[in-house]
Order: structure tokens, then C-alpha cells, then sequence
């Protein structure tokens, strides 16, 4: 390894040409010049030719000089990595749960067509799987319906979003009976979702079990497309029902009790978020506070 305080002055030498002059500017004696130039000489060789007043470098001079350049542009580009220059290009990988990565994909790949340096990296999965994609150090940030209590993680709250009960757009619920005539469309999460918010606007209602299933599927994008022809309802995270595309053919029922989750957005604890990162992280909290009728 190279002294870089005698490489330092190997550049300066270089530059001045004069034993005496490097030595005011790097403020050391000529005395240390010299030694530091014989401590390098003993590692690499004849590095420089004096004849008189000129100072030339041998050619294991200019390879030290164009190693020190190319280490100067190497820690520049680390630099500009680690700083806004990078900010919008490079890499960027998210992993979240299914239903706020429905509207944040659109997003992401909105932010990518503004900056063609940028590389969306998006990963659909449950809790767990997205604790340990961030743990793991394949994705860097990372988007779950619970907070994590490993140490590890940094958790921030990103946004909240309401459960929805979503019924055929010529439907209405105005009691118990009604959602017993219409049947409930089940998912991997809908009956704890709709345990938790019918609970509340049905109070004293004889519980999940007695709503006959009329349909299932563990595709949130296509969980509405049953609900759009009229063969049942369900209940679903809100940021899952405003990504399907026949908004016309259902709709949201008012309930007298709101069921709003936090949806918490997660990295490593010991790790500073890249400038990209944070690039990401602020456009998107932007954008669903500017367009999404939910409370940030």
C-alpha cells in the first residue's frame, strides 16, 4: 500500500519541479521532500531525473503520477455515488406487500421514463418476506403493513391506508341481511380484513362465518373483477381498489367506523438511505399525498 501522504508529495513534486517550492506549499521542510521521495523510490524505483535546474520523471514516475490520477477519479465517482449526483441514476429496489405496490409501480415507473439513468427494481410480497429482502440487502427499502421490531430495521410511518368495503356499483349495504344476500369474494387477508372493519359498522353481527363465500382469489388485481359483475363484495386495502381499472362498476360504502392501517416503510438501521433512495422516498410520499384522498 501507498503512503498517501508521500504520494501527495510526489504529485506536488511533480507539478513544482523544485525541492524548495513543494516544500512551501505543502508547508514541510525541503528535508521531508527528500526523504519521502527516497522512502518511495525504495518501493518503486527511480521515479525522477535531475539535471541542473530541470526535474523530469522516469517513466516508473509517470506510472505513479497516473496511478494517483486514477485514484482521484475513482474517489470522485465514489463521491458523486454517494451524493445528489446520483440521485436520479443508478439502481433503486423497493419490495412491498401487494396492495400499496399496486399504486406505487405506476409511480416508480413514472418517476423512470423522467430520468433514463434510473433502474426500478419492484418486488411484490407478504410481511415477512419483505423484513427479510431488506435484511437480506437484495432490496434497500421496503414497504410492510406492520412495524418491525428487529433492531436492525429503521421504521418510518410512510402512509395510512383505510380498509374499503367495495360492493357492485348497484349494490347498497345497509345491514347484515344484505351482505348475506350478496356474499362475500375471500382473498389470502379477507377474513381478518373484513373481521376488523364489520366488526365495528356491524356490531353484535353473528361474525365472518356466517357470510356465505361466493368467490376467491389470491390475485389482489383481479380480486375486483368478481365485485364488478355483481356475484359478491368484499373487503380491501384502499390503495388496492383504486388500482382497478372498472372503477364505474363498483363502489366504496360509507361505514359509520373507519379501519386505517399504517403502512411503514423500512431499511437497514446502520446504513444511511442513498441520495436516490431519498429521491425515490420523497417523490413518492409527494405523489400520494398530492393524489391520494387518504390521510398522510
Amino acid at each position: 500500500m501507498i503512503n498517501p501522504v508521500w504520494l501527495r508529495t510526489f504529485v506536488a513534486l511533480s507539478e513544482m519541479k523544485n525541492f524548495t517550492r513543494t516544500a512551501e506549499r505543502l508547508g514541510i521542510t525541503q528535508a521531508a521532500v527528500s526523504q519521502q521521495m527516497r522512502q518511495l523510490e525504495r518501493q518503486f524505483g527511480k521515479l525522477l531525473i535531475r539535471r541542473g535546474r530541470e526535474m523530469q520523471l522516469t517513466p516508473a514516475g509517470v506510472a505513479l503520477l497516473q496511478y494517483q490520477q486514477e485514484m482521484e477519479t475513482a474517489e470522485n465517482r465514489l463521491q458523486m455515488r454517494l451524493t445528489e449526483a446520483e440521485a436520479t441514476c443508478g439502481d433503486i429496489g423497493i419490495v412491498s406487500t401487494g396492495s400499496i405496490g399496486l399504486r406505487l409501480y405506476p409511480l416508480l415507473l413514472d418517476l423512470q421514463q423522467q430520468h433514463v439513468g434510473l433502474i426500478i427494481r419492484h418486488r411484490f410480497a407478504p410481511d415477512t418476506e419483505v423484513l427479510e429482502a431488506v435484511l437480506s440487502n437484495h432490496y434497500e427499502l421496503g414497504l410492510t403493513s406492520s412495524k418491525p421490531d428487529d433492531p436492525r430495521l429503521l421504521a418510518s410511518c410512510f402512509t395510512k391506508e383505510p380498509l374499503e368495503l367495495v360492493v357492485p356499483a348497484n349494490k347498497t349495504i345497509d345491514s347484515w341481511q344484505d351482505l348475506i344476500q350478496l356474499g362475500f369474494i375471500d382473498h389470502p387477508d379477507g377474513r381478518s380484513m373484513a373481521t376488523r372493519l364489520l366488526s365495528r359498522c356491524f356490531p353484535g353481527n353473528p361474525g365472518i362465518s356466517s357470510l356465505p363465500v361466493t368467490g376467491f382469489s389470491n390475485q389482489v388485481r383481479l380480486l375486483l373483477e368478481p365485485i364488478a359483475r355483481g356475484l359478491g363484495f368484499t373487503v380491501l386495502p384502499h390503495f388496492a381498489r383504486i388500482s382497478f381499472a372498472n372503477q364505474q362498476a363498483i363502489k366504496v360504502m360509507e361505514t359509520s367506523v373507519s379501519v386505517v392501517d399504517t403502512l411503514w416503510l423500512i431499511h437497514r438501521k446502520e446504513w444511511p438511505l442513498s441520495s436516490r433512495a431519498e429521491n425515490v422516498v420523497s417523490y413518492l410520499r409527494q405523489a400520494l399525498h398530492c393524489t391520494v384522498d387518504v390521510p398522510i
